[in-house]
């Protein structure tokens, strides 16, 4: 018996990748993004370039994602999600009256996307503090001194740690 051919039209298959990401929950919370049609939000508003190349050079739909709240009384782990689009421009760019309108981006060569986010589940809040009292997590993008990207890269390591904490393992 002969194993089957590989043939060039083949995507090549990838290990799952992790994020965390981040919202401030007055605009967008685990909670609203579950009481969404299909569970699902744009992430809209990335106005950082690393954190849009993530998006568009790295993420792919089905990709595990940290949902975590910032720029609130106490930050942290949220929920559960998964990437669940492909990127697209983000349209808030060309509204001149939306906090995220960019007047140097236009609709031939936008600069800034979005992609498509599905709440899984609401975990019990995993507070920064809790993840830095963890030693396997101390190289943890989020807890490195200085970290402000919306969207950063989470090792499987780190993944698997934050999913047994969350009794979700």
């Amino acid at each position: 018996m002969t194993a089957p051919a590989i043939t060039p039209s083949s995507p090549p298959v990838r290990a799952p990748r992790y994020w965390l990401m981040k919202s401030e929950p007055a605009e967008c919370s685990i909670d609203d993004a579950l009481a969404a049609k299909d569970a699902t939000v744009p992430w809209t508003g990335v106005r950082n370039y690393q954190a849009r190349n993530f998006m568009r050079d790295d993420m792919q739909v089905g990709d595990g994602v940290l949902f975590y709240h910032s720029s609130c009384p106490e930050p942290g782990i949220a929920g559960l999600a998964r990437v669940a689009s492909g990127t697209r421009p983000d349209p808030a760019q060309f509204e001149p009256a939306s906090p995220y309108h960019d007047p140097k981006s236009s609709p031939d060569a936008p600069r800034w996307l979005l992609l498509d986010v599905q709440a899984l589940r609401k975990t019990r809040l995993l507070p920064l503090s809790e993840l830095r009292s963890h030693p396997p997590l101390a190289d943890l993008r989020v807890l490195q001194k200085g970290s402000r990207l919306s969207i950063t890269p989470v090792d499987a390591v780190h993944w698997n740690h934050i999913v047994a904490l969350l009794g979700e393992g």
